[in-house]
């Protein structure tokens, strides 16, 4: 059986003239750490959206599991496995982490419960979010509302959120960006003890990040896969820090 959990051949998406994506064939190794990089305007935005479903490709193929999922609508790639951050990031700011991770958990779980009720009918919905909640180093800020959270906070609630799904593949959408330096560590240790059965592709352009957690990266330009490799090959390639760490992109 194989070993590629998620797989793009020849994905091509063109806005006019313009291949925002140009002839992307990427494979994912089931467990896989894969970080895509690339300097702005590279297409890795337009990459995840195909992946996801939020827009269709102009030719090519997205498989997911052996499966042509490039037809399918992206909450259907949801149950699926395929979960990204910035898909679900619309915490509602009324709520707490608590709540917000029931909801999710009791969707998952397939029970339609009232919210206030979620969390009392079912035990396995309550050892599931303290599961979480203690995870992401939420436990002391569980019964806060949203709204009132520090920004890495939210960021943290965010990935639980995704991992609430019970991703097979974890899209995770640049999670540090805009987080302040201080909490940037938190965010850091968070995402390196993601379960090793999770398959996690981050997208993100702060280098320690993706130098500190990946095993994989790939280096999109122009819409096209620029370079692979494991971090050290890519991190000493002088075509790649030409036109990317070159520039001491760090945000």
């Amino acid at each position: 059986m194989s070993n590629i959990v998620l797989e793009t051949k020849n994905l091509v998406k063109r806005f006019g003239g313009f291949a925002a994506t140009n002839d992307v064939s990427l494979k994912v190794e089931k467990g896989a750490r894969q970080a895509l990089i690339g300097p702005n305007g590279a297409g890795k935005t337009t990459l995840i959206n195909l992946l996801t479903g939020v827009l269709e490709p102009t030719s090519g193929t997205v498989i997911l599991n052996g499966e042509d999922i490039t037809k399918l609508p992206s909450h259907q790639r949801v149950h699926r496995g395929i979960v990204r951050t910035f898909q679900i990031n619309q915490l509602f700011n009324e709520m707490t982490p608590l709540q917000s991770l029931a909801l999710v958990v009791s969707n998952q779980l397939g029970i339609s419960a009232r919210l206030w009720q979620a969390l009392g009918r079912d035990p396995r919905v309550g050892e599931r979010c303290d599961v979480l909640l203690n995870q992401f180093h939420l436990d002391d800020v569980q019964d806060q509302k949203v709204a009132l959270l520090a920004y890495g906070k939210r960021r943290q609630l965010e990935i639980a959120t995704a991992l609430a799904c019970a991703p097979k593949v974890l899209l995770l959408d640049e999670p540090v960006a805009g987080v302040p330096e201080g909490e940037r560590q938190e965010i850091f240790d968070i995402v390196n003890a993601l379960p090793a059965e999770v398959t996690v592709l981050l997208i993100e352009h702060d280098m320690d990040l993706v130098f500190n957690f990946a095993k994989t990266v790939s280096v999109l330009v122009n819409g096209a896969l620029f370079a692979e490799g494991d971090v050290k090959s890519i991190s000493t390639d002088p075509r790649v820090k030409a036109v990317y760490l070159g520039e001491g992109h760090h945000g």
